[in-house]
């Protein structure tokens, strides 16, 4: 059994309108993930440096999958990638996608366990014709993997409603939406803008979020996870 997560961290502003990177960081740790994605994890001007300090990152629990896109960013477009101690990274690489606005996804290989697993982290558009454009470019890219291997896609797709760009998962043959909580707004969820999508080979135990009120603030976004097992297994 593997966890994997997906949270939008929101620069670590919380809903006090406080940013509180040791909080965002104690969910992480609550979360007890063997994979998380992270979206707006890096400032989006300046020199965008992480939001989130490696130290307090790694008293967490997790190592940061390096991009080495610039000095002290952790991510592209805001998008990184955190593995539990112990996991080796196989590969990794920011995903140029089409864009109206500055947005990205990156890919990691991750061996947990003895097996390999392909990740992808993403934020999608705001509009629903440019998430559609990148949710086929995504797709694209594994396609263009060659290897084949257990594969799982989070982020915060910005779609609101069951259709739009979801379409392009549930209608393939190789992908399947999970029945992930609502996590947005996090004060009083009423959407499911943050969505982890899995290969095939993927079985779903459980789904769901964090359940402590003092950390649900650390966003306005809860973290959704998905408890997954190899079918052959």
């Amino acid at each position: 059994m593997i966890r994997v997560a997906s949270y939008n961290i929101h620069k670590a502003v919380g809903t006090d309108r406080k940013r509180d990177p040791g909080r965002v960081c104690r969910a992480l740790g609550a979360l007890k993930a063997d994979v998380v994605t992270l979206q707006e994890a890096d400032m989006r001007f300046g020199s965008r440096q992480s939001v989130l300090p490696e130290a307090q990152v790694r008293e967490a629990g997790y190592d940061i999958v390096p991009f080495h896109i610039r000095p002290g960013g952790i991510g592209w477009h805001g998008n990184a990638v955190l593995v539990k101690h112990g996991h080796r990274v196989r590969t990794a690489r920011a995903l140029d996608l089409p864009t109206l606005e500055p947005r990205g996804a990156v890919l990691a290989e991750v061996d947990i366990d003895g097996r390999t697993m392909r990740v992808i982290g993403m934020h999608l558009d705001l509009s629903g014709l440019w998430r559609r454009r990148q949710v086929r470019s995504v797709i694209a890219h594994l396609d263009a993997c060659g290897e084949a291997m257990p594969t799982v896609l989070m982020g915060d797709l910005n779609q609101w409603s069951s259709r739009g760009c979801l379409s392009e998962f549930t209608g393939h043959p190789h992908y399947r939406l999970l029945d992930t909580p609502k996590s947005f707004h996090s004060r009083k969820p009423v959407s499911r803008l943050d969505r982890i999508i899995t290969s095939h080979e993927w079985r779903c135990e459980a789904t769901g979020t964090l359940e402590n009120a003092a950390l649900q603030a650390g966003s306005d976004h809860l973290p959704v996870w998905a408890d997954l097992k190899l079918h052959d297994h």
